[in-house]
């Protein structure tokens, strides 16, 4: 079933009256956290098709992990045995890092490892 602009749109207002009113605490069969549970899924629908979010490739990752880990190219670099030179090239994407490079920056960082094969 094709999901219409307008009922995404109503969706959206629902949610924003209904998100007050459901808790953690609030029973899973409370009529509010029934619907909200079901124009969420309206929502979600919509945005996937005409709001797709490409997943991030591996010059992101790595450059979007670094901030939120508070770390340097050179940091990274020395944990995972190679140059920084050589991390600037993944970040650049002129280079992509070997198996055994991309598995030691995904146990650093935090990366999940499908995120990095681009699953």
């Amino acid at each position: 079933m094709e999901i219409s602009k307008e009922q995404y749109e109503y969706s959206l207002r629902r949610i924003e009256k209904l998100l007050p009113l459901v808790t953690d605490e609030t029973p899973l069969n409370d009529k509010n956290a029934v619907e909200l549970t079901i124009v969420s899924d309206v929502v979600e629908a919509y945005e996937k098709i005409h709001y797709p979010i490409a997943k991030p490739t591996i010059e992101e990752l790595i450059r979007l992990s670094l901030e939120e880990n508070g770390m340097t190219q050179k940091q990274l670099a020395e944990k995972i045995g190679v140059s920084p030179s050589r991390v600037s090239d993944y970040i650049s994407g002129r280079a992509e890092p070997t198996l055994r490079v991309a598995r030691a920056i995904c146990m650093i960082l935090g990366i999940a490892p499908a995120a990095m094969l681009g699953l």
